[in-house]
């Protein structure tokens, strides 16, 4: 079957082989390609709610693909067993929320070959985490679909955390190969943060809040790596 931009970039960071946890799979057409695609050795479709996962179920019955997913509600990682996957991919949510998928988790998460997400918002704070939590940053792309930026990103357990954590929650890797969106996608996340930028001047305490600083700094970095794209 065919997806969109979003999913088909997500799609090709899969390697030949590998078994595939699909968390959040929503009507699963993510889970129905991989198995579809015949190098992928089996593929779970888990979902917290059942709604969607009706539909997922559905969609996967109709394209004789029952055999290859095995379709699970649960809350985040808890449909998978150890040791059953080796690649998980979360996407369509909050960087947040999948930190807190990945916390009660995060044993599980180590015996894994690789994480593919993909944020919907708060990619910075989701890359600190990992980095800080025994992932390394490996790829990373900006793929564009209805008008709309999305990031992947893709991690593989590792230990280290790298000194310069202001380029990590940007996007080290997106700087590094000069993604062809990186340019635009800067400047909307420079547009956000002057706009908080001025909400917190505006507020009482004004350049004294303790954020100011740390935005200041944000804003400063991103200027610079702007010129130079």
């Amino acid at each position: 079957m065919k997806l969109g931009a979003r999913l088909a970039a997500i799609a090709a960071y899969v390697l030949p082989g590998s078994r595939v946890a699909d968390i959040g799979t929503d009507h699963g057409y993510l889970a129905a390609h991989l198995a579809a695609r015949g190098d992928v050795g089996f593929v779970i479709a888990g979902d917290v709610n059942e709604g969607p996962l009706a539909t997922a179920r559905e969609l996967i019955n109709n394209l004789g693909l029952t055999d290859k997913i095995a379709v699970r509600l649960g809350d985040g990682l808890a449909v998978v067993r150890p040791e059953e996957v080796d690649t998980v991919v979360i996407a369509g949510m909050g960087g947040t929320t999948m930190i807190h998928i990945l916390t009660p988790q995060t044993g599980l998460a180590h015996k894994l070959k690789r994480l593919i997400l993909q944020p919907m918002v708060g990619a910075g704070t989701l890359r600190l985490w990992l980095v800080k939590n025994g992932f390394c940053l490996v790829d990373e792309r900006l793929v564009r679909e209805e008008g709309r930026i999305y990031e992947i990103i893709v991690a593989e357990p590792s230990p280290g955390t790298p000194d310069n954590l202001l380029s990590v929650e940007f996007g080290f890797l997106l700087w590094k190969k000069r993604d062809p969106l990186l340019k635009e996608y800067w400047q909307q996340i420079l547009a956000h943060l002057q706009a908080v930028q001025e909400s917190l001047r505006q507020s009482t305490q004004g350049s004294q809040h303790p954020k100011y600083r740390e935005n200041m700094e944000k804003m400063l970095f991103l200027k610079e790596r702007i010129r130079c794209l």
